[in-house]
């Protein structure tokens, strides 16, 4: 208990303060490891099978198999090849500084400090606002290097107790990778197939609990590597699970795992410091002079960021990293966003008992992190700023947002027409469809402008809080008299608080920031009305829906033809005329005239197109 809230006051107070809250939790673990009268040493399984598998299939099921798959080439020179190259010189470097430490046990130490953390970087990357392919390299790096960097953990181990050999390495390492994936896939088809049969959000849950275990341990009993079958497992059911799973149950699901992973994650920093005490101790029984160990640390370090940076720039090796998009500033940061953290922590106490210098270099890997946290956390945002890296906007993404839900909504509407009945109430149908437009017109609110008149949906989300809000209100009060039993109360007041969320994830949120930076790439290729839509000039202001004067009504935004130039009201407006001229004149594409926005939809195939309204486009 005392652990537990130790933590959140120390994240909770890392926030507050705007610092990196794994750095706080270490170093509040270190300055107690020597207030503290006695703490017992940390068992090396309970970081390996207790906490490990854990981790690495919540980060595998959050990662987009997609973006996983169209990046894989940098992905894997990063996960993959850097992780052995690192292994390799990190040895060589540990061998040569302390001609005690075997080359195995060396490769050991760089395997384990191998790996980056992606969550301290996409933190800073959150905060800077990093481009999102970068973000999207590095959060699948270090997926899968986590994964390569114990893998060849293990081969190294194992190599430790016998004669040196390149070639014996390697081939564990290629055996233990090779049959994690096997498991891991085998387990990932039998796990989608079950929880297709789970409808119970609870049942869910516990299965998706058991789900890493299920990969890890038979893995490891067959000698192959229970990290790589978490990862493949992981990776596999988080892209096959939402088409089997209820919403309910993956809802369920997602909450209790963010909060199993938001612990587990700190409680390792702060766990780490815990022992600083004792690995010192042990530290000073390795007969190692203090300028031996400063001066291996320090080589340990610089060869880690060398390496790094040698790799980023080597033109052979990183090959999709040479394209257009990926130029020598991105390389910089990517090079430079190599921050360690849980994995290398976790992964120096698995050091078995006995192991060559096993002290020194579980307090080298401590340093390591603490380093990386302090020079290249701290000053990888100013890095960033420097180098004037286009952050995502805000706008595009809501853009893109709106257009997915334009289409899901007409998929939804089009199947609702094939499967009702006559029998089925008018004003049921009517709901349904009317429901589908508004999370369609709230998503296209969120393109707009900040400030100005207060939308639709915003004055509905507005008002409707303040009715939820009354209405648990009175709830609460017939709970306190006595008048309805406890169950009904419960009921009820669960009844009020999915409202409320379903509320909370539509309410608008007015686009912030620069437009021009950082736009989704143009997808008219797929659409030849986009293509061929004509480039119509703006017609100067005022600009005006002449229907919704005719009528009396007042519209939200304006839409452009860009086949005869009529502007009309959009879809969160009252009236449609954009959507009703194109019912009249079968019209495909219109764009939007709202100030800073030049954005193109066509109606027929429900596609979006954001290129800039002066790039060049096809003749019509």
């Amino acid at each position: 208990m005392a652990f537990t809230i130790l933590l959140l006051v120390v994240v909770a107070i890392a926030n507050r303060i705007r610092i990196s809250a794994p750095l706080l939790l270490i170093i509040v673990g270190i300055g107690l490891s020597f207030v503290i009268a006695e703490i017992p040493p940390l068992p090396p399984e309970l970081v390996l099978v207790g906490i490990l598998p854990p981790l690495l299939y919540g980060a595998a099921y959050n990662t987009s198999f997609i973006d996983f798959r169209n990046k894989k080439w940098s992905i894997g020179s990063l996960s993959v090849g850097l992780v052995i190259f690192t292994s390799l010189i990190v040895g060589v470097v540990a061998h040569l500084v302390i001609p005690d430490i075997p080359l195995a046990a060396g490769i050991a130490l760089g395997a384990v400090v191998a790996p980056p953390d992606a969550v301290a970087a996409t933190a800073v990357a959150k905060r800077v606002g990093m481009p999102t392919s970068i973000v999207q390299i590095l959060e699948g790096e270090s997926l899968v290097n986590d994964a390569s960097a114990l893998t060849t953990l293990r081969a190294a181990i194992i190599t430790v107790s016998a004669t040196f050999s390149l070639w014996q390495v390697s081939f564990n390492f290629i055996v233990a990778a090779g049959g994690g994936v096997l498991l891991g896939y085998l387990v990932a088809q039998i796990a989608i197939p079950i929880r297709r049969k789970i409808t119970t959000p609870t049942f869910d849950t516990i299965f998706s609990f058991t789900v890493p275990f299920i990969a890890f341990l038979p893995a490891e009993f067959i000698d192959a590597s229970g990290v790589v079958a978490v990862v493949v497992a992981g990776l596999l059911v988080g892209h096959g699970s939402p088409g089997v799973q209820t919403g309910s149950a993956r809802l369920t699901t997602q909450a209790n795992w963010r909060t199993l992973i938001f612990f587990l994650e700190n409680a390792v920093f702060l766990l780490v410091g815990l022992q600083m005490r004792n690995v010192l101790e042990g530290l000073g029984a390795d007969n190692h002079t203090t300028p031996d160990v400063i001066l291996f640390t320090v080589s340990i370090y610089l060869a880690l960021v060398i390496t790094r940076f040698v790799w980023m720039f080597i033109p052979w090796l990183p090959a999709s990293l040479r394209n257009k998009r990926s130029g020598t500033r991105e390389r910089v940061v990517i090079a430079w966003a190599g921050m360690r953290g849980v994995v290398t922590l976790a992964a120096a106490l698995t050091l078995p008992a006995g192991f060559p210098s096993r002290d020194l270099l579980i307090f080298v890997s401590f340093v390591v992190v603490l380093a990386s946290l302090m020079i290249q956390g701290f000053t990888l945002p100013a890095l960033v700023r420097y180098l004037r890296l286009s952050p995502p906007d805000p706008a595009s993404m809501a853009l893109e947002e709106a257009s997915l839900l334009e289409r899901a909504a007409n998929a939804g509407t089009k199947r609702l027409g094939e499967v009702v009945t006559p029998a089925d109430p008018a004003e049921v149908v009517e709901r349904l469809r009317l429901g589908a437009r508004e999370r369609t017109n709230a998503a296209w609110e969120k393109v707009a402008e900040p400030g100005g008149e207060e939308t639709p949906v915003e004055a509905y989300s507005r008002l409707r809080l303040i009715m939820l809000n009354a209405e648990r209100t009175s709830v609460l009060e017939d709970r306190d008299s006595g008048n309805y039993s406890d169950e009904i109360i419960r009921q009820v007041i669960n009844l009020l608080d999915v409202e409320e969320a379903r509320l909370d994830a539509i309410r608008v949120t007015r686009s912030e920031g620069a437009r021009d930076v950082a736009v989704p790439e143009t997808i008219a290729g797929e659409c030849e009305h986009l293509t061929d839509a004509k480039s119509l000039p703006v017609p100067p202001p005022p600009l005006e829906c002449e229907a919704c004067i005719a009528e009396g009504s007042t519209w939200v935004h304006l839409r452009m033809c860009l086949e005869c130039g009529t502007v009309g009201c959009c879809d969160s407006s009252e009236r449609l005329h954009a959507r009703q001229h194109h019912r009249d004149t079968k019209h495909a594409v219109i764009r939007s005239v709202e100030p800073g926005e030049d954005w193109r939809w066509c109606y027929i195939d429900h596609l979006i197109d954001n290129t800039p309204a002066d790039a060049p486009r096809r003749p019509s």
